[in-house]
């Protein structure tokens, strides 16, 4: 390198730290701690983020996959159940196809045999036919003459019997002209300023009402200054209504006041119920019950059916059949017991079964006698009727709910009952005309004959029954009777 290269660069050099002087200043110090820390929270911040997210498309991909999965098996399995009907179809098929094959056999060789027997016997098939009649028609002629005499041997025995049925039905058109009670379970308040006092700070006070009663309390009456008690027990309806005009009128409303006055209601209202069943027994003449009895009849008293009070109409029918009994000659204290209790399982509110199932068990467990246990069995024709006390109790009961006045339902409201149970019935096929009879308590069904057989008058008896009990509201119990006749007319010339 040359003297002249040399000064060059050493020119430069000095001119490019003159540059640099005269420049501006620029700052490479380190940053501080709070800047690294906060590059630090970014990156890890930064850091999390994307391991988030990550972990949500992981998860994605896994459900997505087990939705595949699961799309697959099914699709395996509905081609599979696809290939079992195509099989399962084509097996009906074979087996249709040997039926047909075995009816047109059968029916090939059953021509053979009857034109085989016609040429044997040398008679066509009417002439057959005629004489298998008049030998048939010899041999019954016996036995007929002594089945007419069985029948009036039986007929002179039960003679007796019969008479006092027929007496028994005669006594039917009797009735009195009394309306029962009916009432609602409604508080009367003065006014509804009360309400608020009822519900309390935020609800406690009807929440505490509502627990030791069992009862639903409606505020939100259209009524003004009413207060509607609802409940199907109405013993624990009674019992809350009791109270509830205590507190109003004590104004002390506060839980424990009302768990107070509940228990006294409740023992008051177990009081009424003893003395009303102990009265009741007396007043129709049956003695020597137990107390659990007398106590369970007292509980009829809050019940009732279409507006008539039950414990009311359990005294009417033990009354009406007592009066019956005397004059056919019956047992008048099992008829009167029997009346008495007819109606005793309408107070088991709580378990399932008819009133008359629940009467009979609970009639059972008291050691009532047999008799009277079947007058309650029987009484809305569940059995058939083993004695002329059951007839009896049935009749006093058919007469103090049929009688004017006995039930709170308008005529209107009756007629669509009645045409309802008749409507549902007349739906299914092969049905000719439906009469509802006993105030709705028995529909009677005629079949035509030509359309169902005796073996399918069963089946559409239970199906009408069925039909009644899922899509119908209605009292007690429907007895469905399906007749089907079949006449034969000739004329004598």
């Amino acid at each position: 390198m040359d003297d002249r290269d040399q000064k060059r660069k050493s020119s430069g050099r000095a001119t490019q730290r003159v540059v640099v002087s005269v420049g501006k200043p620029r700052d490479f110090s380190v940053p501080s701690a709070s800047a690294r820390e906060i590059i630090q929270d970014a990156r890890d911040e930064a850091y999390r983020i994307k391991k988030s997210a990550e972990e949500e498309a992981a998860k994605i991909r896994q459900e997505s996959l087990a939705l595949e999965k699961r799309i697959a098996e099914k699709e395996d399995n509905l081609d599979m159940r696809i290939t079992q009907v195509q099989k399962q179809q084509q097996a009906l098929d074979r087996t249709k196809e040997v039926f047909e094959k075995k009816e047109e056999e059968t029916k090939k060789t059953r021509e053979d045999l009857v034109k085989k027997l016609e040429r044997s016997s040398s008679l066509t098939r009417e002439e057959a036919k005629k004489l298998i009649l008049e030998n048939v028609e010899k041999e019954l002629s016996d036995e007929i003459a002594k089945k007419i005499k069985e029948a009036e041997e039986k007929i002179q025995a039960e003679a007796a019997e019969k008479s006092k049925e027929i007496l028994v039905n005669a006594m039917i058109a009797g009735a009195t002209d009394w309306v029962a009670e009916y009432t609602v379970s409604t508080v009367k308040l003065e006014s509804d300023d009360l309400k608020g006092r009822i519900i309390g700070r935020e609800g406690r006070n009807i929440r505490a009402f509502e627990l030791a009663t069992g009862v639903d309390v409606e505020l939100d009456s259209d009524i003004e200054g009413e207060v509607r008690i609802s409940s199907f027990d109405p013993v624990r309806r009674e019992i809350a209504k009791l109270a509830l005009e205590w507190l109003v009128k004590d104004a002390r409303i506060q839980p424990t006041r009302i768990e107070q006055l509940v228990e006294k209601a409740k023992n008051q209202v177990s009081d009424d119920m003893s003395d009303a069943g102990r009265k009741a027994a007396f007043e129709v003449g049956v003695y020597n019950l137990p107390q659990v009895a007398t106590d369970a009849l007292g509980r009829l008293k809050f019940r009732y059916s279409y507006g008539q009070n039950q414990l009311a109409a359990a005294i009417e029918t033990s009354k009406i059949a007592k009066k019956i009994a005397q004059e056919v000659g019956a047992d008048a204290n099992i008829c009167a017991t029997g009346g008495l209790f007819h109606d005793i399982g309408k107070t088991e509110v709580e378990k399932e079964g008819t009133h008359v199932q629940l009467g009979v068990e609970l009639t059972k467990k008291w050691n009532f006698p047999k008799e009277i246990v079947d007058c309650i069995a029987q009484h809305h024709e569940d059995e058939p009727f083993s004695s002329v006390e059951s007839v009896v109790v049935h009749l006093a009961d058919a007469v103090s709910g049929a009688r004017p006045g006995a039930r709170h339902e308008s005529v209107e409201e009756y007629i669509k009952r009645l045409s309802e149970i008749e409507d549902k019935a007349a739906t299914f096929d092969g049905v000719a005309k439906v009469y509802a009879i006993q105030a709705g308590r028995e529909i009677r069904v005629i079949v035509n004959p030509e359309v169902l057989d005796d073996a399918q008058i069963v089946t559409l008896a239970h199906d009408i029954s069925q039909k009644l009990e899922k899509e119908l509201t209605y009292p007690g119990q429907i007895t469905v009777t399906v007749i089907r006749e079949t006449r034969a007319v000739d004329i004598a010339k």
